[in-house]
């Protein structure tokens, strides 16, 4: 008579399911609390990486606004002399006639303070500087004022006065038409600009007409900067010609700056130093993976008579180590989850509190996820293991 052999039960992906969460059903406390160190670990890194990406969009968003095709051209110190050089008072015109320059503006410092009466002592100038402007200023820097008008034909003939964001914060100006004293006469402020991030030295500036600087302010009619917008493919040519077209002889006494500069630099290491912050939520997801390990082997401890019930009945030694990678890897998961949603709450928060645009990258959730179930795979493995190794008749005579 031929023996029948027997088969051992086979485990589908439903069973497999069932038999893994049933731990974390039976003990709900012990649960959240071991999936909360996995998510404070994914919490943390999603929240590093998604505030560092959506303040990078933000200053991504202001170049795009701003632009990048503006340079600046400003006299150096001559080579011979060491004294300061001018630049030539048609600069502005020699400018323009380079091929791409598309806008072209100046301002030209004038030795005066500003102050809000005769009474306050010239030497308190508060560092605001007084500036000559032509019209075109305004909208070669792509700046907005923030209240009143800008410098036009008709009040640019006249004691008229605009302010930069920072300088009207600090003469204690909220609107147009006060007055404020320059050199020996008062000017009328017709507007208040508001913010340049690009253009720092106008928003600390007070700025009268091209013509009125002339007439009321002794100014000589030297611009000291020299401000053009070129088209993007002709930023590099236009940098180029710029020293040499203002000054032929001595073009090395022409400084030619990028202002955007500063940002795009910013921009491109803004998350430099998120990696101490992702090191520390490696850390703590870490030691959340240490904290599933240490549940999964007290839950294997406390399940001796279950696994030697299950053994005796004819479960495998794989069915038992799948069970409990399933159960691991079910908790990590839930904090994976968890702190996927934390990470990306905090990132909300921090976005819509500075304004910024919310940004949470993909590589990060699905690495972070990934991270988790890594982890719970790890930690499961050994506890895993010692359950399948258990002896059915010695986990049912200890239980």
């Amino acid at each position: 008579m031929a023996r029948t052999r027997l088969r051992a039960a086979r485990l589908g992906p439903r069973d497999v399911l069932h038999v893994g969460s049933a731990g974390l059903r039976s003990r709900p406390v012990r649960v959240v609390l071991s999936a909360l160190g996995i998510a404070i670990g994914i919490a943390t890194m999603i929240s590093v990486v998604g505030i560092s990406a959506s303040s990078k969009a933000q200053l991504m968003q202001r170049l795009d606004r701003l632009g990048t095709n503006m340079l600046v051209a400003t006299p150096g110190e001559s080579m011979f002399s060491g004294e300061d050089v001018k630049l030539p008072k048609d600069a502005v015109g020699m400018v323009g006639r380079i091929d791409g320059v598309e806008e072209t503006a100046a301002t030209g410092d004038i030795k005066e303070a500003v102050r809000r009466s005769e009474k306050i002592s010239e030497d308190e100038t508060g560092g605001i500087a007084v500036k000559a402007a032509t019209e075109e200023l305004l909208k070669v820097l792509r700046g907005k004022v923030a209240a009143g008008t800008w410098l036009n034909r008709a009040n640019g003939r006249y004691p008229s006065v605009v302010l930069g964001h920072v300088s009207a914060q600090r003469l204690g100006i909220a609107s147009p038409g006060q007055q404020v004293r320059i050199g020996d006469r008062y000017f009328t402020v017709v507007g208040i600009l508001a913010p340049l991030p690009l253009s720092p030295e106008i928003e600390r500036s007070a700025m009268v007409g091209w013509e009125a600087a002339q007439k009321l302010l002794g100014f000589d009619g030297h611009p000291t900067s020299v401000y053009e917008r070129s088209a993007d493919s002709s930023v590099r040519d236009v940098r180029e010609l710029i020293a040499s077209t203002v000054d032929p002889r001595n073009p090395q006494n022409v400084q030619v700056t990028d202002p955007s500069s500063a940002l795009q630099a910013k921009a491109a290491t803004e998350g430099a130093f998120s990696g101490l912050l992702l090191g520390l939520g490696g850390i703590a997801l870490l030691v959340g993976g240490v904290g599933v390990a240490n549940t999964m082997i007290i839950s294997v401890l406390e399940r001796r008579h279950e696994i030697g019930l299950r053994r005796s009945l004819g479960a495998t030694r794989g069915q038992i180590r799948v069970q409990f990678v399933t159960e691991s890897l079910m908790l990590s998961g839930l904090g994976g989850l968890t702190g996927v949603a934390m990470g990306a709450a905090a990132t909300g928060i921090y976005a819509y509190a500075g304004g910024m645009p919310w940004v949470v990258p993909l590589w990060a959730v699905g690495g972070g996820f990934g991270a988790t179930l890594v982890i719970g795979t790890i930690a499961g493995l050994y506890p895993a293991v010692r359950a399948a190794r258990l002896s059915p008749t010695l986990a049912l005579h200890a239980a």
